[in-house]
């Protein structure tokens, strides 16, 4: 049998549909009460469409430009925490449109499944999570120039609270520092090159190496902050690795998020990145106090992945790459683009907005969009009696 629901799948988006049916479901609604719903749902939908020919770009532009004069240009700190800041305002505005490869501080929120979101756990999961690096287990470090090795002496303590055994410290820096020897003594961990011709120079370079090498922890995590959000426990991290956290058995992965644009596209592709970037987008504008609609950030984002890369609204992104010469020309470097056109014989057909504007010509654009064609009587052509 058909449902009244099925009428509609190709005159409103599903996920309209979607959500229509879920609340007339929960409200018991009969079928003419749904019916008239979808109707109502229909004429708002068909309201809300863009109008062929309107200058969507520009009202996009001025829907930003105006709420962004009002944004502030602070980071936000968390108070107690080194390193725990979170670049808000206009500035991560324009890191994200313009697709910086490294956002200014980056940062992850990371869910737990619901058999680890407990106060216990979450604080033992945490630890697990914040990269330590093996200076920070080392009581102290010296040089023996006599033997021309490291000689560690280890806090035995805190490797005991990161769960962390000898033998394990001893594969992860056998792995990390290339052509050494690491040995365990009763008082001290050794460690030799071994090539014996090192001279002192080289074991300071090796010491300074080993001070960086991350025994416990996901590498990049430099500080972890579990807090409450939204009546529910999560992990609020300074540093991002999105691939590695994700590998953790207790870490719910549909909902942990980074705001490294380029990381999400790499671990989980252009549409999760295209998403991100709304997420990102909408996150700064509503802890502004702002409001923007929410299509024209989602038409930005669509403009951003469309090749199936993230290319920033720049000079060598989304606006580089435009097909006519004197749209590239009026944006920057303009002498640039033209003596590069003429060398190569480029032809502008002068499809679109700004070059037309340019030579004072209609744009095509509302009226200048449609061109209409009449099919008149002659008037040579006697009139019939």
């Amino acid at each position: 049998m058909t449902s009244i629901y099925d009428e509609y799948k190709d005159i409103l988006p599903g996920k309209v549909v979607e959500e229509v049916k879920e609340e007339c479901t929960q409200r018991r609604l009969n079928n003419n009460q749904i019916k008239t719903i979808l109707e109502k749902t229909k004429e708002v939908y068909e309201i809300s469409k863009i109008t062929p020919g309107e200058a969507v770009g520009i009202i996009t532009a001025e829907s930003f430009g105006e709420p962004s004069t009002q944004m502030t240009l602070n980071i936000f700190h968390f108070a107690g925490v080194a390193e725990m800041n979170v670049t808000v305002g206009l500035p991560r505005l324009i890191e994200i449109f313009d697709a910086r490869a490294t956002p200014s501080t980056p940062r992850m929120q990371i869910y737990l499944k619901s058999k680890y979101n407990d106060p216990k756990n979450i604080s033992r999961v945490a630890g697990l999570i914040k990269e330590t690096k093996l200076e920070e287990i080392t009581h102290e470090f010296t040089i023996n120039l006599f033997k021309t090795h490291l000689e560690l002496r280890m806090d035995k303590t805190k490797m005991n609270q990161l769960g962390l055994e000898f033998d394990e410290l001893i594969k992860t820096l056998t792995e990390n520092l290339k052509n050494v020897e690491v040995k365990n003594t009763p008082e001290r961990l050794i460690i030799k090159p071994k090539n014996k011709q090192d001279d002192l120079s080289e074991i300071y370079k090796l010491k300074e190496k080993a001070k960086e090498v991350v025994v416990k922890g996901v590498k990049g995590i430099t500080q972890v902050l579990p807090m409450r959000k939204d009546n529910e426990l999560m992990i609020f991290c300074a540093g991002t690795n999105l691939k590695d956290v994700l590998k953790m058995e207790q870490v719910d992965e549909s909902r942990t998020t980074t705001n490294d644009i380029h990381e999400v596209y790499q671990v989980l592709g252009i549409e999760a990145a295209r998403q991100a970037i709304i997420n990102e987008a909408l996150d700064v504008i509503q802890e502004q106090g702002l409001e923007i609609d929410i299509r024209h950030i989602m038409f930005l984002s669509d403009v951003m992945t469309t090749t199936g890369k993230i290319k920033g609204i720049t000079r060598g992104g989304i606006t580089g790459e435009k097909e006519s010469v004197l749209a590239r020309a009026s944006f920057e470097t303009p002498i640039k683009h033209i003596i590069e056109a003429s060398l190569s014989g480029e032809k502008d057909e002068l499809n679109s907005v700004i070059e037309n504007v340019i030579l004072n010509q209609p744009v095509p654009l509302g009226t200048g969009l449609p061109g209409l064609i009449a099919r008149m009587k002659s008037a040579l052509q006697p009139t019939e009696k």
